[in-house]
């Protein structure tokens, strides 16, 4: 009686332990964090030597690093593309201030384009995003309808009136007025208005969240994804916490630190945050099983940020962890389309019915299942689109301001400016050429100033976007990154 009261409990137990296997969601762990207004270059592993960047610098080293990746050039239309797969070419998301209505005449984006939270939270991800929304006129982070479980974000007034009924802020302020996302931040968390003082630092704030959440899911054993849209380093350009514990949101006149070393410094804190996201990894046990994607919407203000030149949609943009190999820097090409792709992939979820996305999974390359990526990456910013392969780009593509076929170069294996050469009419490159036109003219149809939205809602952002300064300005590189030829007399052979 007692051998077979033994064997029985050993079955039970063996079947307990079973069981519990099977109930463990093994699949990888998912952190995407996205730095705001920044340049590729800003960074230390694409060679800038005046920032201090060892914790990106690892994940460079220890992933792939991408020396030409493109998003939109504009904080809303890259938002969005980056969440749905899908260029503006797609979701009619073009500008900030600028969205071609959907078929029921809304801006709701998610309602027609799935975000990925939405799609891995459907797949049994726990899903959290903090830091900063920014995408105008589409649904908020708190709808259902983008799948996030949790939110921590920096908010304006409209957000306070519409979620909380609260009619004003009380805290910080940066220049023109607007509710401080540094210090002294107006933060929701979960709907509830968190407490801040003149002492705090929101992206502290966001960041602190995002490693609680990491924490909890990780001691839960279940998988996650955390989204983290920094508010940094965008403009003001304000000191930093390794500076000072009680800054101020209007720098410009309140800070004897010049703005380059404000900015720099701002990186470094940047770097700072990361390091705190990935000790947090380490110390939950799912360092191992976690993917990390460290990018930015577009490129730095003032130098890149709305241009429509290479520069403009140029961003940093790494991959590393779990089964994504040592790779270190590559000539491959991507963009932020691909990011969706590859988030799907590697939790290998399942997509809704129907479901269509411009980007491709980066899961084959970086996994070393493949040599190749995609041969084109493509762009929009307003009504200006780009293109590039490897070797070839093509950019400033816009009828609407008189330049329908762009300007058109061989890069080679170049991908900062240096060594372009001009191409159009060049025998050796016509293939390429006609290439390019033809996509424009069947996959990546742009706009033309008769289209409905300009003679309707669209008539005074056409306006100010077709100003004599503001076209030079969006045609070609700032100063101090002229390059290559940007003269604009070049004709289609």
């Amino acid at each position: 009686m007692k051998t077979t009261a033994i064997l029985i409990i050993m079955l039970m137990i063996t079947a307990c332990n079973v069981t519990s296997e099977k109930e463990t969601d093994e699949r990888p762990n998912l952190v995407v964090i996205m730095c705001d207004d920044v340049s590729h270059d800003m960074f230390g592993p694409y060679g800038n030597e005046k920032v201090s960047t060892p914790n990106i610098d690892m994940l460079a080293n220890e992933g792939v690093a991408f020396r030409s990746a493109w998003n939109s050039a504009l904080c809303c239309p890259a938002r969005a593309e980056i969440m749905t797969g899908c260029y503006a070419t797609t979701t009619g998301f073009y500008s900030n201030g600028f969205a071609i209505p959907q078929e029921d005449g809304s801006n709701d984006l998610f309602k027609y384009h799935t975000a990925f939270s939405k799609i891995l939270n459907d797949n049994g991800y726990a899903t959290a995003v903090a830091g900063k929304w920014h995408i105008g006129g589409a649904e908020m982070e708190y709808d259902p309808i983008l799948g996030f479980d949790e939110y921590c974000m920096w908010e304006g007034e409209k957000e306070l009136k519409e979620v909380l009924g609260i009619d004003r802020w009380d805290g910080g302020r940066e220049g023109n007025n607007r509710v401080a996302r540094y210090w002294h931040p107006c933060v929701i968390q979960n709907g509830k208005l968190i407490e801040t003082g003149p002492e705090d630092f929101g992206p502290d704030i966001y960041t602190d969240f995002i490693c609680d959440f990491i924490k909890r899911k990780s001691e839960e054993k279940k998988p996650f994804l955390a989204y983290y849209p920094m508010t940094m380093p965008h403009g003001p350009y304000v000191e930093v916490p390794t500076r000072t514990k009680n800054g101020s949101n209007i720098p410009e006149t309140e800070s004897e630190i010049p703005n380059e070393q404000r900015f720099q410094e701002m990186i470094d804190y940047i770097d700072i945050l990361v390091g705190r996201i990935m000790t947090q990894l380490e110390e939950s046990g799912v360092a191992d099983n976690t993917v990390i994607i460290f990018t930015a919407d577009n490129g730095t203000a003032v130098t890149a940020k709305s241009r429509g030149v290479e520069r403009g949609c140029h961003i940093p943009f790494i991959v590393s962890g779990k089964d994504v190999k040592k790779l270190g820097f590559t000539n491959e090409i991507c963009d932020a389309t691909d990011i969706l792709p590859t988030l799907i992939d590697f939790a290998n979820a399942e997509y809704p019915d129907g479901f269509k996305c411009d980007g491709v999974s980066l899961k084959p390359y970086v996994t070393g299942a493949s040599e190749k990526h995609k041969d084109l990456i493509h762009s929009c910013i307003g009504t200006t689109q780009l293109l590039r392969t490897r070797t070839h780009m093509m950019e400033v593509i816009n009828p609407i301001l008189g330049l329908p076929e762009g300007r058109f170069y061989y890069t080679a294996e170049n991908n900062d400016g240096f060594d372009y050469e001009r191409a159009e009419g060049i025998e050796d490159h016509k293939e390429v050429f006609n290439q390019f036109m033809d996509i424009l003219d069947t996959k990546y149809i742009g706009l033309k100033d008769d289209h409905p939205y300009f003679q309707e809602k669209g008539e005074k952002w056409l306006q100010a976007y077709m100003k004599p300064n503001a076209v030079d300005k969006h045609l070609h590189n700032h100063k101090d990154y002229i390059r290559y030829d940007e003269t604009n007399d070049n004709t289609r052979d």
